[in-house]
């Protein structure tokens, strides 16, 4: 005999939960902002790996300037482009801990270029999630250390000028150069494919940390919609159209002991 059907009862399987390192609140990010994307990949690798109670996040200056509300783990707020100088100063009393900065162009590859060169050189123990939307987000859209060449943003009006202003700072590649870097890749989060492989890289980045390697950075190019006049689509489009060619995805320095076969 078959069982009738209760049409009352809903058969559910859940696909996907909100990340217990990801705090259930409303972000400030503008609509088509790829830092929420970003957030959650970081909070599912920290879930995945099993650290959240032992990790700590310096939160920079910029548009992820709240970071600390939106990570379920114990954090800190530095200057506009100190984090690295705080993590460093945060690792050395508690290196059992893992720690990480979450910086923007602006903060890290302008004000705070001094402080992650020389923790890089110097081999710091912490990991580096570094959004690159080619503007200073927060302030208004001005132009960046990363810039595109003849990108039009609130100070440029009339585009980059290479002639004046000097070409856009690859900072995957300059990191890489250091010997004190143990791991250092560009991904993009533009579309599913390359939201998969950012996720792989953030946590290579922070394998790197647990197993003592050295400095760990992962640069990460992502959206501004409202800064860059466009809407979340066309965004999407221009990081992949025109971001991209000027910053290549790509591994530019791993570590041997990370350089396995990948799950």
């Amino acid at each position: 005999m078959v069982e009738p059907i209760d049409l009352n009862k809903r058969c559910e399987e859940i696909v996907y939960e909100r990340p217990q390192s990801l705090s259930d609140v409303y972000t400030h990010y503008c609509p088509g902002c790829t830092h929420g994307i970003a957030h959650r990949l970081v909070a599912e690798v920290i879930d995945e790996l099993g650290i959240r109670e032992d990790t700590i996040l310096v939160a920079s200056v910029g548009c992820s300037v709240f970071a600390y509300n939106y990570f379920e783990v114990d954090s800190c707020e530095a200057a506009h482009g100190r984090a690295p100088a705080m993590a460093t100063g945060v690792k050395r009393v508690h290196p059992d801990k893992i720690v990480f900065t979450y910086q923007g162009d602006g903060d890290l590859a302008s004000i705070g270029m001094g402080e992650i060169m020389h923790v890089a050189a110097r081999g710091e123990r912490i990991t580096t999630i570094f959004i690159n939307n080619a503007v200073y987000g927060m302030t208004g859209g001005q132009m960046a250390p990363t810039s595109l060449p003849g990108q039009v943003t609130t100070s440029s009006p009339f585009g980059r000028d290479l002639r004046l202003c000097g070409a856009p700072i690859h900072m995957a590649e300059l990191l890489a150069n250091l010997s004190g870097t143990a791991y250092a890749v560009r991904r993009s989060l533009h579309d599913a494919r390359h939201i998969i492989q950012a996720k792989k890289a953030i946590r290579t980045a922070f394998e790197a940390q647990i197993k003592g390697l050295g400095f760990s950075v992962v640069e990460l190019l992502s959206t501004c919609p409202t800064n860059w006049g466009m809407t979340p689509a066309a965004s999407l489009e221009w990081v992949r159209d025109s971001m991209i060619p000027t910053y290549p995805l790509g591994d530019y320095k791993v570590a041997p002991e990370l350089a396995g076969p990948r799950k």
